[in-house]
């Protein structure tokens, strides 16, 4: 029985959400939930067959989610057939797949999934009677719902499509800065250019700070080194269900960097790396937060949990770990940043076992071993003269 191992705190691994599906403390009143949908510790959340469009964005507080939304939906957008359209800067909300009955001591949180982050959907789980986005209390029975907000291009998603993730644990499991800096001593969680970070150079402080990568060197090239993406304005429709499909240059624009600093744009998203390539163990499980600097000029990565095994294995004589993907929006004024600012954290949390799938080469995980921050709906194209970028393909 899953209850008999619940005395642990920590966060759920996949064998064990198999058997909390089994039990059907997590369920489907239309189908069987798929092993794909189980990650090595979450679960992929999966749309409904319709979507509400909203005048505003809500929270339930003391009211059903349904209650409310009467309130505040202008219409529904119907999934089915050949998708739904849905338009950028506009909120949506859709009833979710999945249901939760689980035990009274069993709590969960969302997060968007790493490709919903970097198309710049902003998404957020909401549950009855709740006064927060992304929180599931414990013990928590009923429907979940998911707010999309399309913030730079417009998208067609389908019934099925899993843009959101949950990660189900007990009691608590997050690990103290001095927690984390001793786990990297005897387990190294950063590697820059191919080599532990040392202990001198690690910044924690709730979390482990990464620092952003704005180059290698200072380039003598008129243009720059190339170091990331920004999103371009009036782009095409694109539809969430096809991979390894788009040019990137319909929809974006190479950032440069002479100097190892940029200046960002307000309100531009920008697609970048982490210096430091990030390695977690099979024990754990991490979050990145975005740093906050208190002046609310900056939000960085909307897509959070990273899963036991990301970096762990990125391939014979490869460099060891992951960079991360940073999705970044500056706000209100221009902001400059530098090579290696801390831009955002990662805290650490303890799995109750280690996970029978790992993030990697065994799922087919998109990102292991990434050198670029696009989804994995564009093409890994590369061109050879930077004035013919496949505008129109």
């Amino acid at each position: 029985m899953v209850a008999d191992r619940f005395n642990t705190p920590g966060v759920l691994p996949s064998q064990m959400i198999q058997e909390a599906i089994k039990q059907r403390w997590i369920y489907s009143d239309s189908d069987d939930i798929p092993d794909e949908s189980v990650q090595p510790a979450s679960l992929d959340l999966r749309l409904g067959d319709v979507a509400y469009r909203l005048r505003c964005s809500f929270l339930p507080d003391n009211h059903p989610v349904e209650e409310k939304l009467k309130r505040y939906q202008m219409g529904k957008v119907d999934l089915r057939g050949d998708g739904g359209i849905l338009e950028q800067n506009r909120p949506y909300l859709v009833p979710l797949v999945e249901r939760l009955n689980p035990p009274a001591g069993v709590r969960a949180k969302a997060n968007p999934k790493s490709s919903t982050g970097r198309l710049d959907i902003f998404t957020r789980v909401i549950t009855d009677r709740s006064s927060m986005f992304d929180e599931v209390s414990a013990g928590y029975q009923g429907r979940l719902y998911l707010e999309i907000v399309p913030r730079t291009f417009t998208i067609r998603v389908w019934p099925g499509l899993a843009l959101n993730q949950l990660r189900l644990m007990v009691g608590q499991s997050g690990l103290t800065d001095d927690q984390i800096v001793k786990l990297h001593a005897g387990t190294a969680l950063l590697y820059r250019d191919g080599r532990p970070v040392g202990p001198d150079e690690v910044a924690v402080s709730n979390g482990l700070f990464l620092g952003l990568d704005l180059g290698k060197w200072k380039s003598t090239k008129e243009e720059g080194e190339h170091i990331g993406f920004r999103a371009k304005e009036n782009s095409d429709l694109i539809d969430l269900g096809k991979t390894d499909h788009y040019s990137p240059y319909r929809f974006w624009e190479r950032v440069f960097s002479r100097r190892r600093r940029i200046v960002l744009h307000p309100e531009k998203f920008y697609l970048l790396m982490s210096q430091d390539a990030v390695r977690i163990p099979p024990e754990y499980a991490a979050e990145m937060t975005a740093y906050d600097p208190t002046s609310g000029e900056l939000r960085t990565h909307y897509a959070g949990f990273f899963d036991p095994g990301f970096g762990w294995e990125t391939g014979v004589g490869g460099p060891p770990g992951s960079r991360a993907a940073l999705e970044v929006r500056a706000h209100d004024v221009p902001f400059a940043v530098e090579h290696g600012q801390n831009i955002c954290k990662l805290s650490f949390e303890r799995m109750i076992e280690v996970p029978d799938r790992l993030y990697g080469a065994s799922l087919a995980s998109n990102y292991q071993g990434q050198q670029v921050a696009l989804s994995k709906h564009f093409r890994r194209v590369r061109p050879t003269n930077p004035d013919q970028l496949d505008l129109f393909d």
